[in-house]
């Protein structure tokens, strides 16, 4: 598997992640505050503002000099002995046209007063306001000043308390240093849960990185794509969550659908829970005969893998073969060895005439052998029991082929089948008789219906347990894995409407196997089948 070494882990990206957004949000959460924060510490010195501004107006002192309309040392040194007390930043005290009669600033007394906001209190309003003055920035609290004190009256003046911004912003930062104790808190609790989500995530994954993970699936994909077989993923909902292409191909669709809509006999057979573990089921899918094998999943659901039962019979078959001729091979190699051994022998000890004689003798007995074959016009069944000879030649077995045996050419194109079938029969005629002396005999013939085939060989006969179900799928009296030779040679002779089937005929042991003649043949004239001599059909 790749390593990804030059980015940091799952874990610590995460981590980072996470503490981008908390901070993220935190920085948003801080200007909301500060927002909040500045409108309610404006409205609330705006409030102090017009209060104090109420107080002053309503002062006879205050009510007199606006009167009188001239600025005034002694109610200048009054308004701001009352600044003082209200913790204000300015009490401006003006008349009706808006000219300062007190001011913090002594040499501002008698001029216009600034900012634009006379108008509303003038007209006999009270206002807040925020506006630039000749000190700067300001909330101000604005509020008439009437005429002998009475509200309604004649407006002769205006009274103007200011706090200045820094004020504001110093009520906001003490506000938010309050809350600065609580932001690291949700800081620091939502680091610790970010490390545990991100360990936690990673568990869940098996520790896997992201790239991994894509790697993975990746090849994943690569493998369902090059698989010959149909792969289905069902989880404990009985939903397929993936098939492959081979898969999609067989059932039509393989996408998230219901396994009962996509396969009722498998979803039948799994319902309900998750199923053990099977191999090599006999199923149909849409017609179609197929194996399955079933894995079932952690937490429910399971994985099924399907073949077509004809093609994993095709494959066995071969494999029977390539097994088969490679014991042939190997039984001629090892009895030419012997003979050669054998004669090397002889001529060593200058016995030449017997070992010509012995030389003689196997010329001899194979050209009678490949006398009874002659008319037997299927290449690849005549080498096959060439070589079974010489392979019971070395188990100690007596291999005969009856005399009078024959066989058309038109059954080549049955060479597979019948190759398998005769290999399959006369392996267990050997087996048969467990490594003791005994005698196989193959018949070959044919007649106007069709073709016979029979393996006679003296062992002690198919044991009575099993002579009802020896054609069914792994039924072997030799132990597990065995059973699936004749059952496969069953299969492919009903396909061609042939059969086999098995007596005991004399202490013998008799496996007949018959196929019809090709459809197209049938009416072509045929010689009577042969038969050993001194038998009859």
């Amino acid at each position: 598997m790749p390593v990804f070494s030059r980015r940091p882990d799952l874990q610590g990206r995460l981590v980072r992640l996470h503490l981008l957004v908390l901070c993220a949000m935190t920085l948003l959460l801080v200007a909301v505050q500060t927002a909040q924060l500045y409108g309610e510490a404006r409205e609330r010195l705006g409030e102090r503002a017009l209060t104090a501004s109420r107080i002053v107006s309503r002062l006879p002192d205050v009510i007199a000099g606006a009167t009188r309309a001239v600025p005034d040392a002694t109610l200048n040194a009054r308004v701001n002995a009352l600044r003082a007390e209200a913790e204000a930043d300015f009490i401006v005290v003006g008349d009706r046209r808006g000219v300062r009669l007190a001011h913090p600033l002594p040499e501002r007394l008698g001029r216009p007063m600034e900012g634009g906001d006379n108008a509303l209190p003038l007209a006999g309003q009270e206002v807040v306001s925020v506006a630039r003055g000749s000190l700067g920035l300001s909330v101000r609290g604005k509020v008439p000043i009437w005429a002998g004190g009475v509200r309604g009256g004649q407006v002769v003046g205006v009274v103007s308390t200011g706090y200045l911004m820094p004020q504001v912003w110093h009520l906001v930062l003490g506000a938010l240093v309050s809350l600065l104790p609580w932001f690291v808190l949700a800081l620091a609790l939502g680091t610790l849960g970010a490390v545990w989500a991100a360990r936690r995530l990673r568990a869940e994954i098996l520790n896997l990185e992201p790239e991994q993970i894509a790697a993975l699936v990746s090849e994943q994909r690569a493998v369902l794509a090059a698989l010959r077989e149909g792969v289905l993923a069902v989880n404990a909902a009985g939903q397929v969550t993936l098939g492959s292409d081979r898969a999609a191909s067989m059932l039509g669709r393989a996408d998230h659908a219901p396994l009962a809509q996509l396969w009722p006999e498998l979803a039948r057979l799994t319902d309900p829970g998750a199923p053990g573990r099977h191999q090599n089921l006999e199923l149909t899918l849409r017609g179609q005969p197929v194996l399955v094998n079933l894995e079932p999943l952690d937490g429910g659901g399971f994985v099924a893998g399907f073949r077509d039962r004809a093609e994993a019979l095709a494959l066995a078959e071969e494999l029977t073969h390539a097994r088969g001729f490679v014991d042939v091979l190997r039984a001629q190699t090892h009895e030419y060895q012997n003979r050669l051994h054998v004669l090397s022998g002889l001529l060593q000890l200058g016995r030449g005439e017997e070992a010509l004689r012995v030389l003689n003798a196997e010329i001899h007995a194979d050209s009678q052998f490949r006398q009874l074959l002659r008319d037997v016009q299927v290449p690849r069944l005549v080498a096959l029991l060439a070589g079974k000879r010489e392979r019971a030649q070395e188990l100690g077995i007596d291999f005969q082929v009856a005399e009078g045996s024959s066989l058309g050419p038109q059954w080549e194109r049955h060479a597979d089948t019948l190759v398998s079938a005769v290999g399959n029969l006369t392996q267990n005629a050997f087996e048969a008789l467990g490594g003791q002396p005994g005698q196989v005999t193959v018949l070959i013939g044919e007649d106007p219906e069709g073709m016979q085939i029979e393996v006679e060989d003296s062992g002690p006969g198919v044991p009575a347990h099993l002579g009802a179900r020896l054609y069914g799928r792994g039924v072997s009296s030799k132990g597990e894995g065995r059973g699936y030779g004749l059952h496969g040679v069953t299969v492919r002779l009903h396909a061609l409407g042939g059969e086999l089937r098995h007596t005991r005929r004399d202490g013998r042991t008799v496996f007949l196997l018959s196929l019809p003649l090709p459809a197209p043949l049938r009416s072509a004239p045929h010689a009577p089948t042969p038969h050993p001599a001194g038998e009859t059909p």
